[in-house]
């Protein structure tokens, strides 16, 4: 008999058929075509070169050469499975590092966070709230999860949300109060870049805010306490004593979450990455 290569996926069709006897058993149990498996032994006994079976009309016989094999094919299953269960079995740990806007940690991540430690007890999480600096091609963070679309750098990323804005004021001021620079409650010249300070510059004319912040947290502590009008994400303050003045449907940012390449395939960064897509999309922010 002409041997030619051998496929050892074969080996798991020549046992199924050497258990149950016949063709249409061992099929069933691979869910296999008839054919197919028909086709398969006789590559296997092709590329052995000896025939493993006798054919009767009653079934499948293994021959002296075929009884001999069984051994070495159940010895080369039992290692596939093994090999198998490593796989699933092992351990996701280590330490990550995510770049994320503070909003998102206090607001989204962090109460959710014990999910992640219960399920990976072995993995550790850093999370870096100062994304101004926070540079994943430098490797300063593993991921990001944050509102600028990267133009540089060896990173990929996809948009997975939307963070959207409203006005919103303490829930003891009255309802009629109206925008104006002498209620407003601004960011610091420092961050003029930020859409919510752009949108609110345009809202008043360019004119100067009476109160000006460098957090959200501290914007919304002033619009708690009755300084005026905030421009807010609504993650933060939908929670919040604070009352919606009017939604801001035209003032929206993209959520992005960003990894470093070379961590593309990295299973506690794939881990994250998944935790995070999977809380994004279970929120608020996720995409309409």
């Amino acid at each position: 008999m002409e041997s030619s290569a051998l496929n050892w996926d074969d080996s798991r069709v020549f046992l199924a058929l050497a258990r149950s006897g016949t063709l249409t058993a061992a099929a069933q149990q691979l869910e296999l075509g008839i054919a197919t498996l028909s086709r398969r032994i006789e590559r296997f006994e092709k590329a052995l070169g000896i025939a493993l079976f006798i054919r009767s009309q009653t079934g499948y016989e293994l021959t002296e050469e075929g009884l001999a094999l069984v051994a070495h094919a159940e010895q080369m299953e039992a290692a596939m499975l093994g090999f198998s269960k490593q796989a699933l079995d092992t351990v996701i740990s280590g330490t990550v590092r995510l770049a994320t806007a503070e909003n998102l940690a206090t607001q989204l991540i962090l109460p959710n966070l014990a999910q992640l430690r219960q399920q990976h007890p072995e993995l550790n999480l850093e999370i870096v709230t100062d994304i101004r600096t926070a540079n994943l091609h430098r490797h300063d963070a593993d991921l990001g999860l944050r509102m600028t679309r990267p133009t540089q750098g060896n990173v990929t990323f996809r948009r997975i949300g939307e963070l959207r804005y409203g006005l919103y004021q303490s829930s003891q001021l009255p309802e009629t109060l109206t925008l104006d620079p002498h209620n407003a409650i601004g960011w610091d010249h420092h961050y003029q870049d930020l859409p919510a300070a752009k949108w609110l510059s345009y809202a008043l004319h360019s004119a100067t805010p009476a109160l000006r912040c460098t957090s959200v947290a501290t914007q919304l502590a002033a619009c708690k306490g009755g300084l005026g009008i905030a421009v807010l994400p609504q993650i933060v303050a939908n929670n919040e004593p604070v009352r919606c003045v009017k939604t801001l449907p035209e003032l929206t940012q993209p959520i992005y979450l960003v990894i470093h390449s070379d961590l593309h395939h990295s299973k506690r960064v794939r881990c994250v990455a998944d935790f995070l897509a999977g809380l994004v999309d279970q929120s608020e922010l996720a995409l309409a």
